[in-house]
């Protein structure tokens, strides 16, 4: 498994190693020993997977303390853009972003620690994705950033008039006006 650090401190992108011959392929998605070994010590207890058709944006979501949620997150069919954004008040690149391209192809996993924000938009013509998170979801802990603050920018690779949100993931707060837990 190779793994790449990104710019933010402690997100990174995992590229498990693939086995692929004339039947299809084989990837270790999870390996406790191995994630521990690259300095992923998340406990993981709840796993989501969710599908989506072009355009869908989600996010970006959190979950407020104590019910904050590490999650590694991939693509197991289609292609995503895998969204981060830094809420750690101390942090140096608080307020920045970091997104990875996450397909059923490049079997790219990408790790985001507590205190980020997460999102995603759907590239190709439907996408199932799935994560793993290290605390259980706690629906009165929910919290978001509006995913088209102008503040962020996030190019989401999706144009304007083909995004697909929820009500609830428009009428989240800029970040300048969140009440940041983190």
């Amino acid at each position: 498994m190779n793994i790449i650090t990104t710019p933010i401190e402690g997100l990174l992108v995992i590229e498990p190693k693939v086995y692929e011959d004339a039947r299809g392929y084989f990837v270790e998605t999870y390996n406790e020993q191995r994630y521990r070994e690259a300095g992923i010590t998340a406990q993981f207890v709840q796993d989501n997977q969710s599908c989506s058709c072009y355009g869908v944006v989600r996010g970006l979501h959190f979950q407020r303390p104590p019910y904050t949620q590490a999650k590694l997150v991939t693509c197991t069919e289609g292609c995503v853009l895998d969204v981060a954004v830094d809420l750690r008040k101390q942090s140096p690149t608080f307020g920045q972003w970091f997104a990875v391209e996450l397909s059923a192809d490049n079997h790219r996993q990408f790790f985001i620690p507590r205190g980020f924000a997460h999102g995603f938009s759907v590239l190709s013509e439907k996408a199932v994705f799935s994560y793993k998170c290290d605390n259980l979801y706690h629906p009165e802990s929910d919290g978001g950033v509006l995913l088209t603050d102008p503040d962020i920018a996030i190019d989401w690779q999706i144009p304007a008039d083909k995004m697909i949100r929820s009500d609830k993931d428009c009428h989240h707060p800029l970040l300048r006006d969140l009440d940041n837990p983190f």
